[in-house]
């Protein structure tokens, strides 16, 4: 296969196991700081929405206070205490076993792919883009990836967008029967 996995192929029998699993501590602070600048906005947009609708005026987004922005990285932070660990231990382990130099291509690949899209100010998920870097390092590398998971997965990203029209729905007409 071809890829980021490729390049760092041929350095494994020099560099060793060490050397990436290393090297994934630091690309795992790169993808936290990813998932803010791509999730946490998301986050902070909808925030900053809720309280301009709150104080009947337009939108602000220009700029966001400092304890919006600090409350935002508490609560994604919180979330992925409490039900990260189970996401990746589905994705780094049941999906599909990494050796060490996977993960870092993969990490590599979903940092740079992040780091694009903020840049060009385009929206994307970061779980949705390190499982599918996940899943592409893995069938690189002439590992199996378990379909049943994989097809779990894309089932429920399928089916967020559709729940959260149909609750945002729900929810607005129940406020609107309320005021």
């Amino acid at each position: 296969g071809w890829g980021v996995q490729r390049l760092f192929l041929p350095w494994e029998k020099h560099l060793g196991d060490r050397f990436y699993v290393r090297g994934e501590v630091g690309s795992a602070a790169l993808m936290a700081f990813c998932h803010g600048a791509q999730d946490g906005q998301k986050f902070l947009g909808v925030l900053l929405l809720a309280e301009a609708l709150r104080a009947g005026r337009p939108p602000q987004l220009e700029s966001a206070p400092l304890w919006e922005a600090l409350l935002c990285a508490l609560v994604m932070g919180a979330g992925t205490a409490v039900g990260g660990r189970r996401i990746i231990r589905a994705v780094g382990q049941d999906m599909t076993p990494l050796m060490p130099y996977q993960g870092f291509a993969a990490d590599t690949a979903a940092v740079a792919c992040l780091l694009l899209a903020t840049a060009g100010g385009l929206p994307v998920s970061t779980t949705h883009t390190k499982t599918c870097a996940v899943m592409g390092a893995g069938a690189a590398g002439g590992g199996k990836v378990d379909r049943r998971i994989a097809g779990r997965m894309v089932l429920a990203w399928l089916l967020t967008f559709p729940a959260c029209a149909l609750l945002g729905y729900v929810l607005s007409k129940w406020m609107f029967h309320l005021a």
